[in-house]
C-alpha cells in the first residue's frame, strides 16, 4: 500500500512507480470518482481506447495491413460464427 499525502492547496503527488506503470506525466489531467464511505478512483482522463487504436494502427501498417482490411476480416469472422450458431 501507498501513502499520499495532501499538501498546500490540495495537491497531492502521485508516487513515481504509478506514474510510470500507466504512462502519467505531469499536467495531465485525472477524473476523480466518489465511490461514497470516504473512497474514491482516479483515473486518466485521457481515453485509453484511443491509445490502443493507436497501437493496432502500428502493428498493422508494420505487417502491410490495415484497419480496413481488419475490419472486414473482423466482419468476415462474426458472419461464421453466426452462422454457426444458427
Amino acid at each position: 500500500m501507498n501513502t499520499i499525502q495532501i499538501r498546500s492547496k490540495g495537491t497531492i503527488t502521485l508516487p513515481t512507480e504509478f506514474r510510470s506503470k500507466y504512462g502519467l506525466e505531469e499536467g495531465e489531467a485525472l477524473n476523480i470518482v466518489d465511490l461514497g464511505a470516504g473512497a474514491f478512483l482516479l483515473t486518466p482522463r485521457r481515453s485509453r481506447v484511443d491509445e490502443l487504436a493507436d497501437k493496432i494502427r502500428v502493428e498493422l501498417e508494420a505487417k502491410g495491413e490495415s484497419l480496413e482490411t481488419m475490419l472486414t476480416t473482423l466482419r468476415e469472422v462474426r458472419e461464421e460464427y453466426v452462422a454457426k450458431k444458427a
